[in-house]
């Protein structure tokens, strides 16, 4: 049986290996991070793209050698023409905010590459409750599938088989 696709976007990466917060929901983000990636990543296939390289290249040079290490050895998908024009097209009907290129992107690298999963943190502009399903949406229009947007305590597998 073929492993569903995910595509991890930078906030799981940054939670993944960001030093313990003393905030409380950080630091549970961090917990089910660390778990989700020590006993389900191997349930699946796990893609990143270039925006999430950079993404995560940035800032401290300790943190973003942590992140790029946390990154190596995961398939990079391309940053094709057909998904700047979908990011765009993501932005246009409303899906995502013109200033949240880089999550229009994410969304779009996604979706164009036929990505079952979108692991992210990212509740602002990704995993919003009323952005969704106007990405749904605007993916059916397209003719492209929708990448189930989620997080990983949402993608911990059915409870007693995972």
């Amino acid at each position: 049986m073929n492993k569903k696709k995910v595509y991890i976007e930078t906030s799981i990466i940054s939670y993944l290996t960001a030093r313990p917060s003393s905030d409380l929901l950080a630091a549970a983000w961090q917990k089910v991070t660390v778990d989700w990636w020590d006993t389900q990543r191997h349930r699946f296939e796990l893609f990143a793209s270039d925006i999430v390289i950079d993404e995560a290249g940035r800032g401290g040079s300790d943190a973003a050698k942590r992140r790029l290490e946390a990154l190596s050895g995961i398939p990079v998908l391309a940053i094709t023409e057909e998904v700047v024009s979908f990011s765009e097209m993501l932005i246009k009907k409303g899906g995502v905010p013109r200033k949240a290129i880089g999550d229009s992107l994410h969304i779009a690298v996604a979706a164009v590459h036929g990505v079952d999963y979108l692991l992210t943190w990212n509740y602002r502009h990704i995993d919003n409750a009323e952005a969704k399903p106007v990405i749904r949406r605007i993916c059916q229009d397209n003719n492209y599938g929708y990448p189930e947007i989620c997080t990983p305590q949402e993608l911990m597998g059915v409870y007693g088989n995972g």
